[in-house]
């Protein structure tokens, strides 16, 4: 690889890893809004099916982008840029809390009981996103490798889906026991939000499929990879 390929290759890891930890804080900072994904009014343990926070919208792209490294970079990067998106996650819970400590003036378009309702339990958020987030990234991030490795760098939908499918699973059923142990959620909610959430991510997994295909070909046409080869240095 020449010099300038690597110089390449490492700015396009360096938006990645930006487009991965500002995905992953707007999905912490906004999950308090519902909204309904699919206009069915259909309900299951008194929660309407196609029901989810707006903090799931931005958070399947953190899979994909984590897919995308760790077929192209390869498994030690893809663990640094989670592990960069855990401090960045608990930097913004700092800025959040000493934020919501500080008193509003009078004139503030935005007083304090307003900040508290829109970030009150983003600190909450942010901890049960968290340690979901560390078990469903590392799985994802380890199922892909394992079934890259068993198919021996073919079958790209196949280590995309499966992995992104158990990552989201645990994901969502760590932060709603999480949630609803804190009390921001009633546990009469789970079992619908889990069902809704894993859902949505598991269409959306789907259909990311295609996309992960045209990325991971664009990525081996222009630093000239073989099947399964990835970029080591940079």
């Amino acid at each position: 690889m020449t010099e300038q390929q690597k110089s390449q290759a490492l700015l396009i890891y360096l938006i990645l890893a930006a487009l991965f930890i500002a995905s992953l804080v707007t999905s912490n900072l906004i999950f308090q809004k519902f909204f309904y994904w699919y206009p069915i009014d259909i309900e299951i343990l008194d929660v309407k099916l196609f029901e989810i926070s707006v903090g799931l919208l931005p958070y399947p792209i953190t899979f994909l982008i984590t897919d995308v490294l760790s077929e192209i970079y390869g498994k030690k990067k893809a663990n640094l840029v989670v592990i960069a998106g855990i401090f960045a996650s608990f930097f913004s819970l700092g800025i959040i809390y000493v934020s919501k400590n500080v008193p509003a003036t009078s004139w503030s378009s935005v007083d304090d009981t307003m900040f508290v309702n829109v970030f009150g339990a983003a600190p909450l958020a942010v901890l049960a996103s968290m340690l979901a987030y560390l078990s469903a990234q590392f799985i994802d991030i380890k199922v892909y490798h394992f079934w890259k490795t068993f198919t021996k760098g073919k079958h790209l939908w196949l280590r995309n889906n499966f992995s992104t499918f158990t990552s989201q699973l645990v994901d969502t059923a760590t932060v709603l026991i999480l949630l609803c142990s804190f009390g921001v959620i009633q546990w009469n909610l789970f079992w619908g939000l889990l069902i809704s959430g894993v859902l949505f991510k598991i269409m959306i997994a789907a259909l990311d499929t295609p996309i992960l295909y045209l990325i991971v070909y664009w990525f081996r046409k222009k630093f000239n990879l073989k099947l399964g080869e990835e970029i080591a240095d940079f």
